[in-house]
């Protein structure tokens, strides 16, 4: 009877707490929209890089609003992290092929997404963001290039 009590217990704990994980499927399903992940990673970086604006104007103000400044930092991490994930998860694991045209140059255009992605995170640096508009626009040539 414990261990029953025991079983019910911790898959309760395990249904609960997990994390929500946000990935396109990797079944795979073949049903891949290419231009909307390039499109949502140019919305990801407009709004680190507006809240990363927003950040250094609310740490010169006079009033404190710390409150507002946790949820722009808070805001800009999120962003960072799901441009990470598609990079990563969407193009790194399901769309680019060691057989693939310009291999190379895709996967070291993608690292580099991940790591100004990362300090866009640890900053409010807005040389990372304009890195970051550039090295999609590489990326998105390098991908859609005519084969």
């Amino acid at each position: 009877m414990k261990s029953l009590t025991l079983g019910l217990t911790l898959s309760f704990l395990l249904f609960f707490t997990a994390a929500n994980v946000y990935s396109h499927c990797e079944i795979p399903c073949g049903i891949y929209d290419d231009p909307l992940r390039i499109s949502l990673l140019r919305e990801d970086i407009a709004t680190m890089e507006k809240s990363m604006k927003t950040i250094l104007t609310l740490e010169k103000s006079v009033d404190q609003h710390a409150n507002q400044l946790v949820r722009w930092v808070n805001n800009k991490e999120d962003h960072a992290d799901k441009f990470q994930h598609i990079v990563a998860q969407y193009f790194m694991t399901q769309r680019i092929n060691v057989g693939d045209a310009n291999y190379a140059k895709k996967i070291q255009a993608l690292q580099q997404m991940l790591v100004y992605a990362m300090k866009c995170k640890q900053t409010t640096d807005i040389a990372h963001i304009e890195t970051l508009k550039s090295l999609v626009d590489e990326f998105e040539k390098l991908y859609f290039a005519k084969k």
